[in-house]
């Protein structure tokens, strides 16, 4: 049988130090996700969600 992945949790401190590393520099969406192991949508929720 194959095996499940599970779910990634990230904390709260994590998501903030993602989110402003989004709003600070001139990198490109996908170059932040590759450098944090995000995937672009989730972190631009977590950016979106600090602009608020």
């Amino acid at each position: 049988m194959s095996e499940t992945k599970k779910r990634k949790v990230h904390t709260a401190e994590y998501k903030a130090k993602v989110g402003l590393e989004a709003l600070r520099s001139g990198k490109t969406i996908n170059q932040i996700g590759q450098e944090f192991d995000v995937h672009p949508v989730q972190f631009c929720q977590w950016k979106k969600a600090i602009q608020e």
